[in-house]
């Protein structure tokens, strides 16, 4: 989550240090590491604040590491009282940002809320101040997100300024404390389970809560009104998630609270851990298997089907029979004008609807000759867009290649008289030009392999080992229409550019 900026006036700063002008004035002769002042980010109208501020964290903290001011500092940045008093647990709390747990310290009461979202602790402070600190809170720390030294890192805020936040050590609210802390990973930080734990409690064992993509595919592997292989598809990639979900907790654990090399124990326990007594359930199954299933769901209409593929595409994409998203506009009389009258109108399916994503359609097609789902679709500017999945390769049937033309996307047309979208895998996109540094190697692998196989399974991992000609060749500056024919590639392909 990070340190939340705060600005402090000159006036606040030396409300703050309980200074006057003359005292404010003398800071900076007197201590070499007072804080210069700074401006505030320019504001999303902008305009632009001419008068010094000075950063709250900066002057706060500067402030707790100075004798003569550290009374007035961050309060767990002061110098650490010698030989503190064994604090106490002052039991569970709910806060507007999350479950929280009370200790009584010899500077008084630290609220540490398990929660590592922006701004928590300042939140907090200002909501105990807000409602009469009837808890004598003097200290609010909160996670965040990472691990420090000794612990969990800290951001913390203080009621006597609960706007400014600052980092805090773990370790040191330990010493506090004068015991370890509990500490819950982020998927089982959850109230109910740390509103049940006392000291010297044992971890509580605990189920890891499904997220919404593992439910959306539970409950199509349970629908009936698929078939088996379809729900074993997103039953395989359910289990998958959850043996993730398992495994990532127990690495947060592992490394939060791994003994720590010295004498000093490690001043953080786990309150939980996960269940682990079905782990790990059975997934990666044979992929054709998977994607025959995922294939199958695809073609189908109901809801269940339509959400379990948007999270296949975000998963898994390399399991769907679907190549990368391509747009290009409605243009009469273009490369794609030929492609598009060969079309099928259809009924939307599964995948369509995925495809359209949250833009209103006009009408749904089908590719008779590669099984591409395609729409139409105003667009978000009011033209019209055909949007459609590019293939994972092309019919062949006994023809070559005869030419590609570059029209917003790359077009391949056949020996036999066909107009395809040339294939591309659903991470990848086709692009020619110069790319200011980056160079299409993708377009010219796409080339390179259909040149020897009009049919072939397009494979991008090594695009970067593409002919050094046919990239060269795509990174000149082509206008939309342009058409390379055949022998214009392989002659590309096989004279490598010079150096000049």
């Amino acid at each position: 989550m990070g340190v939340s900026s705060s600005y402090l006036t000159r006036a606040e700063v030396q409300q703050l240090l309980g200074v006057n002008a003359f005292g404010m004035w003398r800071l900076g002769r007197k201590y070499d590491k007072f804080p210069a002042p700074t401006q505030k980010p320019r504001s999303p109208f902008g305009r632009q604040d001419s008068e010094d501020v000075w950063d709250g964290t900066e002057v706060y903290s500067w402030a707790a590491r100075t004798a003569e001011f550290a009374h007035r500092g961050a309060v767990l940045l002061r110098p650490l009282p010698e030989g503190p008093a064994p604090g106490s647990w002052l039991g569970y709390r709910d806060t507007l940002r999350g479950p929280a747990l009370d200790w009584r310290t010899d500077l008084g009461v630290i609220r540490i809320v398990h929660c590592d979202d922006s701004q928590a602790a300042a939140d907090v402070a200002s909501a105990i101040v807000g409602s009469g600190n009837k808890d004598s809170v003097v200290s609010v720390c909160a996670l965040y997100g990472d691990v420090g030294i000794w612990g969990p890192a800290l951001v913390a805020a203080d009621i006597a300024h609960p706007g400014i936040e600052y980092e805090a050590s773990w370790g040191d609210v330990a010493a506090l404390v004068g015991q370890v802390l509990p500490w819950w990973p982020d998927l089982l930080r959850l109230p109910r389970v740390i509103r049940q734990w006392e000291p010297g409690a044992q971890a509580a064992v605990v189920e890891v809560p499904a997220n919404s993509n593992e439910r959306i595919l539970r409950r199509a592997g349970a629908n009936q009104v698929f078939d088996v292989t379809s729900r074993a598809a997103v039953t395989d990639m359910a289990n998958s998630i959850r043996n993730n979900r398992i495994d990532h907790t127990s690495h947060e654990i592992e490394m939060f609270c791994k003994d720590i090399h010295g004498e000093m124990p490690n001043p953080v326990v786990a309150g939980a851990v996960p269940d682990t007594s079905h782990h790990p359930l059975p997934c990666d199954g044979e992929r054709q298997a998977l994607r025959t299933g995922w294939y199958k769901l695809a073609l189908h209409t109901h809801p269940d089907a339509v959400a379990a593929l948007e999270v296949a595409v975000g998963r898994d994409p390399d399991l769907l029979p679907f190549g990368a998203v391509t747009e290009i506009p409605v243009r009469p009389g273009t490369i794609s004008d030929r492609w598009t009258h060969r079309l099928t109108m259809c009924d939307p399916t599964a995948a369509h609807a995925v495809l359209a994503q949250d833009d209103r359609a006009e009408a749904f097609f089908i590719d008779p000759l590669t099984d591409m789902p395609v729409l139409r679709t105003p667009g978000r500017d009011g033209k019209q867009v055909w949007r459609f999945y590019a293939p994972l390769s092309l019919p062949a049937g006994g023809a070559e290649l005869a030419s590609v033309v570059l029209h917003h996307t790359l077009w391949v047309t056949t020996s036999d008289g066909h107009v395809h979208p040339a294939p591309c895998t659903p991470t990848q996109h086709l692009w020619w030009g110069d790319g200011w540094g980056d160079r299409p190697s993708e377009a010219a692998t796409v080339v390179d392999q259909l040149l020897d196989d009009l049919g072939a399974t397009i494979n991008l991992r090594k695009h970067y080992k593409a002919p050094k000609g046919l990239t060269a060749l795509f990174n000149e500056k082509h206008k939309n229409g342009t058409e390379l024919t055949r022998a214009t590639l392989l002659h590309a392909r096989m004279t490598p550019p010079r150096t000049r």
